[in-house]
């Protein structure tokens, strides 16, 4: 891959530097924020990306399971109650499913 090393384990980590090994997490900020402040967008953390991939998997029609053992979560409460948050295209979505049920 061209931004860095693909090598299919299951507790592969996501941001590595050139050897595939942990990168510390200051490291990966100092990136973020600068991609960041270069896109003029508010500052993303590595966190708030986690959030989004949760949200972002629900979206796209994965199973309340599937996303808490990709998660690490030990119940999917955390999952649900924590992780994921309802997008745009969520809400637009049922408001489609709503309007079809009664006919609009």
């Amino acid at each position: 891959l061209k931004l860095g090393i693909n090598t299919n384990k299951p507790n592969q980590y996501v941001f590595t530097n050139w050897s595939n090994e942990f990168l510390q997490l200051t490291k990966v900020m100092a990136v973020m924020d600068r991609i960041s402040k270069k896109a003029d967008l508010k500052r993303i953390t590595v966190h708030q990306l986690r959030h989004t991939h949760c949200s972002l998997l629900f979206e796209a029609g994965a199973d309340i399971k599937e996303v808490q053992e990709r998660l690490g979560h030990s119940s999917y409460e955390i999952t649900l109650n924590i992780y994921t948050h309802v997008t745009e295209k969520a809400k637009e979505e049922t408001a489609e499913k709503f309007a079809s049920y009664i006919g609009f």
